[in-house]
């Protein structure tokens, strides 16, 4: 009796192994004939689309008065040659989110710019020195504007400005990235 129980369950665990085994079999052959099939885009990546980039340009809130970063899509080929030139002046145009407000005063003219290290120096018409003198907090955004917005370049790390070529007591500072 005790002799016939193992000869049972020697016989079904045989079957179990080798029905296990030939779908194990099967299924791996299935792997194998599976067609890999080339990938087609819905639609064909244009020269247009492949020189685009998004930048963050730093703008305030109309409601809180905090920098807000707002991206844009740009093509690479305004910004490759002069891209401090461009990002200056994408700040002095304003913001398309209407929730955002324009930082830098009216008029304002970018005279110049040159990279000294790693410091970028900004020469700005005098216009620059036409924001509100009583809000601190206008003077503040304006400088981490454009701060946060040319350091987004990796060879960019301080910001120097100067009005028509000098140095302003206002703006005698080296201003750097201000983390929160």
């Amino acid at each position: 009796m005790k002799g016939k129980k193992i000869g049972i369950i020697f016989f079904v665990l045989l079957v179990v192994i080798l029905l296990g085994g030939y779908f194990a079999i099967k299924f791996v052959k299935n792997k194998q004939e599976t067609i890999v099939e080339e990938y087609v885009p819905q639609e064909e990546i244009g020269e247009e689309q492949v020189r685009q980039t998004i930048i963050s340009l730093y703008f305030p809130s109309r409601e809180t008065d905090e920098l807000n970063p707002e991206a844009r899509l740009i093509d690479i080929k305004e910004i490759i040659n002069t891209p401090y030139d461009r990002l200056i002046n994408l700040l002095i145009e304003g913001p398309k989110n209407e929730k955002n407000k324009k930082v830098i005063p009216e008029n304002t003219k970018l005279n110049k710019n040159y990279l000294e290290n790693d410091c970028i120096v900004l020469d700005f018409s005098n216009d620059f020195l036409n924001y509100s003198k009583e809000n601190e907090k206008e003077k503040t955004n304006m400088i981490n504007s454009i701060v946060n917005t040319l350091t987004e370049l990796n060879e960019v790390n301080k910001v120097k400005i100067l009005i028509d070529g000098n140095e302003n007591e206002e703006f005698k500072e080296i201003y750097t990235r201000q983390n929160k």
